[in-house]
């Protein structure tokens, strides 16, 4: 009886000095798609952010691209941004460069040495990338494509890493749904896709866990291959196109801000914290509001983009093995 009872203790005892798992944990505050040049209530739902990210305490914050162009009038807006006392990253997104704004410019008034880096917290390796390389040359208007020296730079910053990724981009990398004959993801999404996937096989202990993206204004979530591909809706509202006209604010707020009344305007700014643990899981804060107006639907917009064309970015609870 006696040895039965020192075996228990001896149980209890190991089992007692066996050290809990490590877990790291990072959050995220994350915006996308601010298009403040296009909003007449910028400063207000710039604020509304930085105000929110203030008090949640993230890690840092990113905005996903497509945030505003290098023009004096819209420096306030900026200067909001940079309020907030934590670090603060910057996607490119195809919207930077308007107004004849050049790649170059729009690094340079961010702070930034190139559209596509890398930066570490919290355990986590975090790529940037931009999807706005020209396929070709000579190419003009809007890119969607990551070229040859960015996909050599991405295998060795994959290749180097000891700690699990994170990946961040403005277009996506996963298969987001669209309108017939109007892309969203990258050109090469497939190519960029195989690497990830070669990557994770081959390295277990720094595996790709996410990607997140904007560009699409649209609240979706897929899991491709043990990744998951997570697209941010805008802060601010989703582009409709011309043939969905509708003035939603004023004549006077129209006339200044002539691109309005092609979008449906969220009532709220959305936007939301994300948190990333090696435990296993990914948790997505919701975030929600309504339409400005009428619905995309009341004014005829393809019902078939009901499931991811919504005011919201939905609570999510997404699991992954680590």
């Amino acid at each position: 009886m006696r040895l039965f009872f020192a075996s228990i203790l001896l149980i209890c005892l190991f089992a007692h000095c066996q050290p809990a798992p490590h877990y790291q944990s990072v959050r995220i505050g994350m915006c996308s798609d601010v298009h403040l040049p296009t909003m007449h209530d910028s400063e207000k739902r710039i604020t509304s952010f930085v105000d929110s990210m203030e008090i949640a305490q993230p890690d840092f914050i990113i905005e996903l691209g497509d945030f505003l162009i290098p023009d004096e009038k819209y420096a306030p807006f900026y200067e909001l941004w940079k309020r907030f006392p934590g670090p603060k990253y910057h996607v490119i997104g195809n919207h930077e460069m308007d107004g004849g704004t050049s790649l170059e410019e729009a690094l340079a008034y961010r702070g930034m040495e190139n559209s596509y880096y890398t930066f570490k917290q919290k355990g986590f390796l975090f790529i940037v990338l931009d999807g706005n390389d020209k396929k070709f040359p000579d190419q003009k208007g809007y890119r969607s494509y990551m070229g040859p020296a960015q996909i050599q730079w991405l295998q060795k910053q994959l290749a180097t890493s000891t700690m699990p990724i994170v990946v961040f981009s403005h277009q996506g990398i996963g298969s987001d749904p669209g309108n017939p004959g109007e892309r969203y993801s990258i050109e090469n999404d497939a190519e960029v896709r195989a690497l990830f996937d070669a990557h994770n096989q081959a390295n277990p202990k720094s595996k790709i866990i996410a990607c997140f993206n904007g560009h699409t204004h649209h609240d979706h979530v897929e899991n491709r291959k043990g990744i998951w591909y997570i697209t941010i809706n805008s802060m601010s509202y989703k582009w409709l196109g011309e043939e969905y006209a509708h003035i939603r604010y004023s004549e006077a707020v129209d006339k200044d801000f002539r691109w309005i009344k092609y979008t449906a305007p969220y009532k709220d700014p959305l936007f939301t914290v994300v948190e990333i643990s090696t435990e296993g899981f990914i948790k997505i804060a919701g975030s929600y509001s309504e339409y400005v107006g009428p619905s995309p639907w009341e004014l005829g917009y393809p019902e078939h983009l009901k499931e991811v064309v919504k005011p919201q970015i939905t609570e999510r609870y997404l699991e992954f093995d680590f």
